[in-house]
């Protein structure tokens, strides 16, 4: 979501693994604010009510393997059990401490953002830098011309907006401390992919998965990518509401039966487990994006917004970011 000098460019040499413990979440528990345990929820909810809450929903069994943690730092042992399916969820509170994220947020006045077009995004989401997503053409091909226009002047618009602190580089270094290699952009045709986007999200976004291999099933990156995971860091939260919610459940020919707009109506995932993950301000948070995933309105107040971007382990072991 994506090359300033710092936000989006490889950063030098990093620091050596980061220790961190894990504290296993708990399961079968609904959680609405706060880290005192994160949710294993389930069911086949619906689609959220706007009011933001989600409709009441039966159990499914509980799994050991889909469950999400809170920790003080990521590490590579996190990275490994996302990308191979045995944890939902990572999240880090604080990865951005109070004073910054303010900072952060005063500063994204000075960059340009754009609604997505109605049409295909039917709520409100306002968001800065482009996604190479929203560039795919039929067949899985990227409309390069219109895709570099747009990375290119995000580029020079965040440069002259100097926002400070880099959220996406302190992300960047944070991760590849954890992985103990460099974190750089990926790249196509030896250009560097976008990977930064900021999004501020009103009324939620419907269900739907993100997986750069089938979007372009022939291959778009300069890396070979076998895994995905997704990045986000909230620089501003709602009084209530913005909780992601990522289902036990994968793409499969048959949920194209329940296809609304961009996303999935919610009886693709009916008697999947689920977690829920509410925001708070700070936190940073990985999950895997192949998973079915949705983020629910905002309720009571107050703008919730993140940096985004994912990130792709390569068959030379390497992470790479783009969005």
């Amino acid at each position: 979501m994506d090359s300033a000098p710092t936000a989006h460019t490889a950063k030098a040499a990093h620091t050596a693994h980061t220790g961190a413990t894990e504290q296993a979440a708990r399961t079968a528990q609904h959680t609405t604010a706060g880290h005192t345990a994160t949710a294993a929820h389930t069911g086949a909810p619906v689609r959220p009510a706007p009011d933001g809450a989600p409709a009441p929903t039966a159990s499914p069994a509980p799994d050991p393997l889909f469950t999400a943690v809170d920790a003080p730092a990521f590490t590579t042992r996190h990275l490994a059990r996302l990308a191979g399916g045995t944890l939902a969820a990572v999240r880090v509170p604080h990865f951005l401490g109070p004073a910054e994220c303010r900072a952060v947020t005063q500063a994204l006045d000075r960059l340009p953002t754009a609604p997505y077009d109605r049409g295909r995004v039917p709520t409100r989401v306002l968001r800065f830098g482009p996604a190479l997503n929203d560039h795919r053409l039929p067949g899985g091909v990227l409309d390069a011309d219109r895709y570099w226009a747009q990375a290119d002047a995000a580029r020079t618009a965040w440069d002259r907006a100097a926002v400070r602190p880099d959220a996406v580089a302190h992300a960047m270094d944070r991760i590849g401390e954890a992985w103990g290699a460099p974190v750089g952009p990926a790249t196509i045709g030896g250009r560097e992919a976008f990977g930064g986007t900021v999004r501020e999200i009103e009324t939620g976004l419907l269900m739907h998965f993100d997986d750069i291999n089938r979007e372009f099933p022939d291959g778009l990156f300069d890396q070979h990518v076998i895994g995905q995971l997704a990045f986000n860091l909230y620089v501003d939260v709602p009084a209530g509401g913005g909780a992601t919610f990522v289902w036990r459940h994968r793409w499969e020919p048959a949920d194209e039966e329940h296809r609304e707009a961009y996303g999935y109506r919610p009886g693709a995932v009916a008697g999947c487990r689920r977690v829920e993950l509410p925001p708070s301000l700070g936190d940073g948070l990985l999950f895997d994006p192949a998973h079915f995933h949705a983020v629910e309105p905002n309720r009571g107040g107050g703008r919730r917004i993140a940096f985004a971007f994912f990130l792709g382990i390569t068959t030379g072991g390497r992470l790479v970011v783009w969005s």
